[in-house]
């Protein structure tokens, strides 16, 4: 099933109002949802809202949070987002740090008391689209990954982008978990019953699995990089930095701290979001031409395979977006039944393509016994 980016966004935001967040803040939580499904990031699109769904039910999520900054100075502030979902306060602070390094050259906003906030190569495309470069880290709620040498799991998949403007309007855009993969990745395959891809992660006795019921019933994701022998170090290196940006600036509960140092509402997630601006060294314009060089020489590497050309990080992306502005976002079967249920949960409209409804009925009574 394929939808158009602009019914796919009315249904995050109806099951979002559904659940008591106020209409400005439903749209845009699900602007950054769809733009995520757009650039076939679905493992922080649309399928997130089963899990807010699951997350609200067992601690609670504050649907209408008041975020505010508890410190403000020329090219910082420190803001408590309420805890709320992520990604109203985290575009808020983004647009602070843009608002910031476009008068003093530099703006950053630490956040705390914040939930999951979608995929962060949207904050950062923020900052690229205004000229600026951008980066965002945010810690994390699960704790899937060990330390490399370890035998416990200490970090989740602990994200970070960095994004750069490009003269041709191709920006550079990095987006990655310290993981292998996403978990969410891991958790799509579980709604459409498929198998992972080889080297996705581990049963709970650490053997390799293709079964992500495995890897999310007490398992382990793969660290980027894998075993210390194959550089597994280099992403626990990134997964501690990320949360010392994410947490330790803004006095976020560790993602190692006891559960029940958390705040009273949500997650206690913590975000850092940057921009600064390249005309504190150079001529912009000259720096977005030298980006756009470097990009279209990688573009232009000879591929190992001619049917997979050499792409430069924003590039798979950009492509799917176009696919599916014209074609429409597709969503699947597992998805689309999980999605009714909650719509048909709390009353919400139904906007996307009509699913046996049968089989939620039956879904749900299956969920009950």
């Amino acid at each position: 099933m394929k939808h158009p980016l602009e019914t796919h966004r009315a249904q995050a935001a109806a099951i979002l109002e559904s659940w008591g967040m106020p209409a400005s803040t439903a749209a845009t939580t699900a602007e950054i949802l769809a733009w995520a499904d757009l650039h076939g990031i679905e493992s922080h699109g649309i399928a997130m809202l089963v899990e807010y769904d699951v997350r609200r039910k067992t601690r609670p999520i504050n649907m209408k949070p008041s975020p505010r900054l508890l410190r403000d100075v020329p090219v910082a502030a420190l803001m408590d987002a309420d805890g709320g979902l992520g990604h109203a306060p985290a575009r808020q602070a983004m647009q602070i740090a843009i608002d910031r390094a476009r008068s003093a050259g530099v703006g950053m906003v630490s956040v705390r008391n914040s939930g999951h906030f979608g995929a962060l190569g949207y904050y950062t495309t923020m900052a690229a689209d205004a000229g600026l470069i951008g980066i965002a880290t945010t810690s994390v709620f699960g704790i899937r990954v060990p330390p490399t040498g370890g035998r416990q799991a200490r970090f989740g998949t602990d994200p970070w982008s960095f994004a750069a403007p490009s003269a041709d309007g191709r920006h550079f855009v990095l987006d990655m978990a310290t993981t292998t993969v996403a978990s969410g990745r891991v958790r799509n395959k579980i709604v459409e019953g498929q198998p992972m891809p080889p080297g996705w992660g581990f049963d709970r006795h650490g053997n390799p699995t293709r079964d992500p019921r495995e890897v999310m019933d007490g398992g382990f994701l793969s660290p980027l990089g894998g075993a210390a022998e194959s550089a597994g170090y280099k992403g626990y290196g990134l997964a501690t930095m990320v949360n010392i940006l994410s947490s330790c600036l803004s006095g976020a509960t560790l993602i190692t701290d006891p559960m029940h140092s958390r705040q009273p509402w949500g997650l206690d997630v913590g975000h850092f979001l940057m921009a600064f601006a390249p005309g504190l060294f150079r001529d912009p314009a000259a720096f977005e031409a030298d980006v756009a060089r470097l990009s279209d020489t990688m573009r232009a590497t000879e591929p190992a395979d001619p049917a997979k050309p050499v792409l430069v990080a924003g590039d798979p992306e950009r492509a799917v977006r176009d696919a599916r502005l014209r074609d429409g976002i597709p969503i699947g079967p597992g998805l689309a039944r999980r999605l009714r249920s909650l719509a048909l949960e709390t009353g919400a409209a139904w906007l996307l393509t009509p699913v046996d409804l049968s089989e939620v009925v039956s879904e749900n009574i299956a969920g009950l016994s």
